[in-house]
């Protein structure tokens, strides 16, 4: 029997921002998605992206991993954002043979080396399978197209959420990136909670 091998995205939201936790998604598309809807996250409206989403999570397989503030601040941006994805990773794994036995797929119980994963980027994270990085891999590959979806809608979310919290610095509208008025409201009134204080502000 043919062995199957699977393709495997990796992208993560918020390395820009002063503010927040950065997060990333990790997919493994169905062979029937409807990749149409798919696209670079930046790319989408926000609406596109948020129907794209919905999709995403019922059909596809997939993890989140998110990592705050305060870690960013101690290990740095990078490695915060590698980490993020190795938590996506993970978490899409522990899900793996329960998605594909739902989809029909016959992947054994050794898929794991049989996933070619792709990352956006010029790094990659510490995953236990295949994995290369490639600059712009969110505009060319629908597997990554749908972790950058992923990774976005959720990190606005979460913005939203502290927004409700912290509403004087305006997290709903920039989420967090380094707006004029976001640097100002943070020389005017101090940093938030969820400030980054390893960023320049």
């Amino acid at each position: 029997m043919e062995e199957l091998f699977f393709d495997c995205g990796l992208d993560e939201a918020g390395r820009g921002p002063l503010a927040g936790p950065v997060t990333a998604g990790c997919v493994i598309l169905p062979p029937d998605f409807p990749l149409e809807i798919l696209n670079d996250s930046k790319k989408l409206t926000e609406k596109k992206r948020i129907a794209a989403e919905a999709v995403i999570r019922e059909r596809a397989c997939w993890g989140i991993g998110i990592v705050d503030h305060e870690t960013i601040d101690r290990m740095n941006i990078l490695n915060a954002s590698l980490y993020a994805m190795k938590l996506a990773y993970d978490m899409m794994i522990m899900k793996f043979p329960e998605w594909a036995e739902k989809h029909s797929i016959k992947a054994g119980s050794d898929f794991e080396r049989r996933i070619n994963a792709v990352t956006d980027g010029t790094f990659c994270p510490e995953i236990s399978c295949n994995v290369r990085c490639e600059p712009k891999a969110d505009g060319k590959y629908p597997c990554v197209m749908a972790a950058s979806i992923i990774a976005k809608v959720y990190r606005d979310r979460l913005m939203e959420e502290y927004d409700r919290l912290y509403p004087e610095y305006g997290y709903k509208k920039h989420k967090g990136y380094p707006t004029k008025a976001h640097r100002e409201v943070c020389h005017r009134i101090g940093p938030s909670p969820i400030q980054r204080l390893s960023f320049n502000y």
